[in-house]
């Protein structure tokens, strides 16, 4: 029981650094474009410049906006402690991660030496071979993600008179009196059918590594982020985005650690758009860039806002509408300073005061600071202990 409780609860801790990492290779991509793109001679027009990085803002609100809704209803479910809902969860693995303080303090030390350790790797082994192996590691990850983000909506398209199958996938160690469970996995055909699809896409990707690919796997990663991690209250997310503030600022302007990591790495760890699209159409080569980790740490806070907001009852959304509009602003304003200084920006620098200050400004405005610094979310494990508590105290 002690094993698995301490799995469960690095479970958070690892996820929440592989969201940083995100971040952190991309931050340069995403604020830096003239840099990476400074060998090419084609110039983007005004036209192509402003559709690219216009595309790229409207894209990133797509998986905060629709990750937060399905975060609520995720959030529903593990309080009602049920194990399937519309969205498809059906397993353990699928049910939300709780960040805690602890957690999120230890959040930019993780992701500091896990791009270190990425920048070393670059350093001495052949980028070739490095990149390959992320290759296949993210093409599994992509189809699982891309999955289980199409599978709500295959649950709309089929008909009611489809014939839905349940399958169930178990491997198990030990005789019948020491069995224990390996893998215990349950789909249906509709799940089957999204994973042929998500399939489809991840071999394009591997074999072409179009622009259209790369994005469909993005914005299923960052949809899934949004989604499966939850904020325990809104300390942690000042605590988690006040640490990625500072480690953002300084990876991006201290060092050339982040720079030389965002050159190597190829993984569809970021959202691109083509800005000579208007010239070269589908073709196109001059990407502008936005990395991952800029759309999931805002946005899961921006989700914890939004559950808020379905905590107090009062049939309105303004936390999670004025954070919503706080970070299209602090995006705007990332895009703006770097094309005024033509230098690399770290976006946390300008979404992290407004995604918190924003909604701060509000809670005064409506007298509800109080209420929002106590909002608090419960994790699963914790809800599970306190019940095997209260049953014991009953029997006795």
């Amino acid at each position: 029981m002690a094993d698995t409780e301490q799995a469960r609860a690095s479970a958070p801790e690892a996820a929440a650094a592989a969201a940083a990492v995100l971040d952190a290779l991309n931050a340069t991509d995403a604020n830096g474009t003239e840099a990476l793109n400074a060998t090419a001679k084609f110039v983007a027009s005004p036209e192509g410049t402003a559709l690219a990085y216009g595309s790229l803002v409207f894209m990133a609100l797509l998986p905060i906006f629709f990750g937060a809704l399905r975060s609520v209803h995720c959030s529903k479910s593990k309080e009602l402690g049920e194990n399937d809902y519309d969205s498809g969860f059906r397993n353990a693995s699928d049910m939300p991660e709780t960040i805690t303080s602890r957690d999120a303090a230890r959040f930019p030390i993780i992701a500091s030496c896990t791009l270190f350790g990425l920048y070393l790797f670059f350093k001495v082994f052949s980028q070739e071979y490095i990149n390959l192996l992320l290759s296949v590691y993210f093409f599994g990850l992509g189809v699982l993600a891309l999955s289980h983000t199409m599978s709500p909506l295959m649950s709309r398209i089929f008909p009611d008179s489809f014939s839905n199958k349940q399958f169930q996938l178990l491997f198990t160690q030990g005789s019948e009196e020491t069995k224990e469970e390996i893998v215990n996995y349950e789909f249906d055909t509709k799940n089957l059918v999204c994973l042929l699809i998500s399939t489809v896409v991840g071999v394009w990707y591997l074999l072409k590594k179009h622009w259209i690919a790369n994005n469909l796997f993005g914005l299923a990663f960052a949809l899934n982020g949004v989604e499966l991690l939850h904020l325990n209250n809104v300390s942690t997310g000042c605590i988690l985005l006040g640490g990625l503030f500072v480690y953002d600022v300084f990876w991006v302007f201290g060092t050339n650690v982040m720079v030389t990591v965002a050159r190597s790495f190829e993984a569809p760890i970021k959202l691109v758009f083509p800005q000579d699209l208007l010239e070269r159409g589908l073709d196109a080569s001059n990407f502008a860039m936005l990395g991952l980790g800029d759309i999931v740490i805002p946005g899961i806070f921006i989700a914890l806002l939004l559950r808020f907001d379905v905590s107090l009852k009062k049939n309105s959304r303004t936390y999670f509408y004025s954070s919503f509009l706080a970070y299209i602003f602090g995006l705007g304003l990332t895009i703006f300073v770097m094309h005024t200084f033509k230098h690399a920006q770290p976006a946390l620098l300008y979404l992290v005061p407004a995604c918190v200050g924003f909604p701060v400004v509000v809670a005064l405005i409506r007298g509800e600071l109080t209420e929002l610094f106590r909002y608090e979310e419960t994790p699963p494990e914790d809800t599970d202990v306190k019940e095997d508590s209260e049953t014991e105290k009953k029997d006795q």
